[in-house]
């Protein structure tokens, strides 16, 4: 897949590539960034911008008249939303999910929403906004339970919290990022991930990545340091299981209005396959999952890039 792919974009377009920016996760960015726009220059695009993304972001396309935008922005203002409607008002096509849908999926109470009116398989949980009292909040809820910031990504903000006495001091912990708070049950599983992509008018799911991080949870350490996560590829799951987890990626995919790409999380625990969220501008780093799962169905890094750029404009 991709090796068939007519190329949408003349080789001298004026494109950008968006990375770094203001979230905290600028520096995973500027290594996605970075490494795309590798390959773009691999590939033969020769009119290639590598752009840090300030505040200044619109007045930068303008003056370099950019035609096309790869998207490589993780996190906040660049997966929310912000950086498509920047985009659309500039008129400028630009790879990955549009307005509605990043702004649902970098929020998990919306994509939870979303995913519970399709009866896609969601871990039991709660919203606490801040000021709320979340000893209250929690009560219908077993021990132990995972804090997470709504809108953060990258495991930022998270805490596991074992028992009642530690909730108030977690939960204020986790309430540094500023946000609301999702608090689910903890529950013990399979961690595995599968990317989606739009090629040549068909969605499909990549090849499904298990992950056992050394650490209990599969957090930023685990998810930023080599050697502190396994990584199982093709997961080692039952056909079946497989089959439900590709599908169920594809389904919360298309529910939440996504386009061109995107990543979804699972945690399947007792034979479910329960989501956990949406990400809707993947790692593009030498350790990202997205690139790792397709390269074993015979997709190279190159050629996923330019899939991703071929699918530019499909979200307006």
């Amino acid at each position: 897949m991709g090796n068939d792919n007519k190329r949408k974009y003349a080789l001298d377009t004026k494109i950008a590539v968006l990375c770094g920016g203001l979230s905290s996760e600028r520096e995973v960015s500027l290594r996605s960034g970075k490494n795309v726009f590798n390959a773009l220059n691999r590939l033969g695009y020769t009119n290639v911008e590598l752009i840090d993304v300030d505040k200044n972001v619109a007045k930068t396309l303008i003056e370099k008249n950019i035609k096309v935008a790869y998207n490589a922005l993780h996190g906040k203002y660049g997966e929310d939303g912000c950086i498509q409607g920047t985009l659309e008002l500039l008129g400028i096509e630009y790879t990955g999910c549009g307005v509605f849908s990043s702004a649902t999926c970098i929020n998990k109470e919306y994509t939870k929403t979303v995913l519970k009116k399709y009866g896609l398989p969601l871990i039991k949980s709660v919203f606490v906004k801040q000021g709320e009292d979340v000893v209250k909040a929690v009560e219908g809820l077993k021990y132990p339970l995972m804090l997470k910031p709504v809108c953060e990504g990258s495991s930022i903000g998270m805490y596991k919290v074992e028992k009642s006495e530690d909730l108030v001091e977690l939960y204020n912990k986790s309430s540094e990022c500023k946000q609301d708070i999702l608090i689910e049950e903890f529950i013990v599983g399979i961690c595995a991930t599968v990317g989606v992509l739009d090629n040549n008018n068909e969605t499909f799911a990549t090849e499904i990545l298990e992950l056992r991080p050394k650490n209990e949870w599969y957090d930023y350490e685990a998810k930023y340091t080599k050697g502190m996560t396994e990584f199982i590829l093709p997961a080692e799951l039952s056909e079946e299981m497989t089959k439900s987890v590709k599908d169920k990626a594809i389904q919360a995919y298309k529910a939440c209005e996504c386009k061109g790409v995107s990543r979804v999380d699972f945690l399947i625990s007792d034979g479910i396959p329960y989501i956990l969220e949406i990400n809707t501008s993947p790692g593009m780093t030498d350790t990202s999952d997205l690139p790792a799962q397709c390269e074993v169905m015979g997709i190279s890094y190159d050629q996923l890039v330019e899939i991703i750029l071929n699918n530019a404009g499909l979200n307006r």
